[in-house]
């Protein structure tokens, strides 16, 4: 199989589907691997470092679009790639499509079959594809919410670790997934009053075990939810419904009661996010103001630490990636976990939560495929 990788068109993505290592493995087991020039500069990997992988180099997009059989990148298509994509093409990336209907249109078009890394289940219950991209953007929401909280950047002017003789800033953490538990730990770190608020009991236990007493636990309700949102200085959005929608469980209606100049930062917003005055924002302008309230709304949050970011994922992403160019779609089917990751086939949905967000039909993966 011939593998392609892009260079990411996305604002300030620096990410990239495939590291020299990760070429290098796809040659091992046979198959052809093109690169588009220059794709992996945000992460220091230069040209020759694909040839020494065994890739080969080519001049633009268009050629790695044409010659591929499977399209490994990181973000979504923009609409610019829509239209090189093709049917009996694999697409291999993060989609997030329940909030893009726009997306599905040209996916559903193009004919291709899209496999979503955020789908992708595991025997565990886990998402093992969104999981480091999700302990990136946790770490990192503290990070952009503590920087933002900074006067000069809209905020209220709190130290999130106080200093003595000074209370810390609170953080509220709705959700206590991977997300939410990484923001806790850097939140903590950093020497804050740190509340995760979830639905799950069993979650809240292990998350009360983890942190020992360094952080309050409650269970979100509506009275909880109100009452840790008004109080805090950083409201950090980490819901997750895989493959759906986020629910919009901060209002407008709440801002009100806020404290002027806190920040919410929605790391939900590849799903639509989880504020309902939430818009998806760049790293080039991060952040609006609503009410008095700063939100930051990056939807590729962990495309700030390229680096870091894209050799995380190519370690979760090759072992799957590598079975598909191997056994071709025979690969969904021997494997129920990477079935899950199926998204669009051939013009039809595949993913019962997408087509519920967007209001269409789906037909079951083993189903469109036998088709």
């Amino acid at each position: 199989m011939r593998i392609g990788c892009p260079r990411e068109i996305k604002n300030h993505e620096y990410r990239v589907g495939l590291t020299p290592a990760a070429a290098r493995e796809y040659v091992s087991h046979g198959h052809s691997v093109v690169v588009e020039t220059g794709a992996g500069a945000g992460i220091g990997a230069g040209d020759e470092d694909y040839v020494a992988a065994g890739a080969e180099i080519v001049g633009a997009a268009e050629d790695v679009f044409s010659r591929a059989d499977m399209v490994v990148k990181v973000k979504e298509p923009q609409p610019g790639e829509w239209a090189q994509l093709r049917e009996n093409q694999i697409l291999y990336t993060y989609l997030h499509l329940a909030p893009d209907p726009e997306q599905t249109r040209g996916l559903l078009n193009s004919g291709v079959t899209a496999v979503a890394y955020e789908t992708v289940t595991d025997a565990r219950g886990g998402l093992p594809l969104l999981a480091p991209m999700s302990e990136v953007a946790g770490r990192l929401s503290v990070q952009a919410g503590a920087r933002t909280l900074e006067k000069a950047c809209g905020g209220r002017g709190v130290l999130l670790g106080g200093v003595p003789g000074v209370a810390p800033g609170k953080v509220a953490i709705v959700g206590g997934g991977v997300v939410g538990k990484e923001a806790a730990r850097m939140a903590v770190g950093l020497g804050a009053e740190v509340t995760i608020l979830d639905r799950s009991i069993p979650r809240l236990r292990e998350l009360d075990d983890l942190f020992e007493g360094r952080v309050m636990t409650r269970f979100s309700t509506p009275t909880a939810l109100d009452e840790c949102v008004f109080a805090a200085d950083l409201v950090i959005g980490a819901v997750l419904i895989p493959g759906a929608s986020a629910p919009k469980l901060v209002t407008r209606a709440m801002l009100s009661s806020m404290k002027p100049g806190a920040v919410l930062v929605d790391v939900a917003i590849d799903q639509g996010g989880c504020f309902e005055t939430s818009r998806a924002t760049t790293h080039a302008e991060p952040t609006f103001e609503i009410d008095g309230i700063i939100h930051y709304c990056v939807a590729n949050m962990p495309g700030a630490v390229p680096v870091t970011s894209t050799y995380a994922l190519n370690n979760a992403t090759l072992p799957f990636g590598l079975a598909l160019a191997d056994h071709g779609l025979d690969a969904l089917r021997r494997d129920p976990h990477l079935m899950a990751g199926l998204n669009v086939h051939r013009g039809r949905i595949t993913n019962r939560a997408v087509a519920d967000a967007l209001g269409q039909s789906h037909v079951e993966g083993a189903s469109a495929l036998s088709a």
